[in-house]
């Protein structure tokens, strides 16, 4: 799956079973991230674009009014297609 990290326009594959996070890391990208389970928050983000996630937890931490609005938290989210995400604070590794 393509995903695309906006406003950078960082773009980087998804392999099945990997979350977004893990993914990003995988190619090279910091997002911010701290506890990798779902509940803090730090790597809040919306999706703004393309197909929905599945979540690794029954209960991440966001609530129903922000999924509605397409918030997600890519430590425990595997995309379920291409999307797009805005993360203003992400960084290439390789810059």
């Amino acid at each position: 799956m393509k995903i695309r990290i906006e406003p950078a326009g960082f773009e980087f594959e998804a392999a099945p079973g990997r979350t977004l996070l893990q993914a990003a890391e995988d190619a090279g990208l910091e997002i911010p991230a701290s506890c990798r389970n779902g509940t803090c928050r730090t790597c809040l983000c919306r999706a703004s674009g393309g197909a929905a996630v599945r979540y690794r937890v029954e209960w991440p931490g966001v609530s129903l009014d922000e999924k509605d609005e397409g918030w997600i938290l890519p430590c425990v989210a595997e995309p379920l297609g291409d999307m797009t995400l805005h993360i203003p604070y992400a960084l290439s590794l390789f810059d």
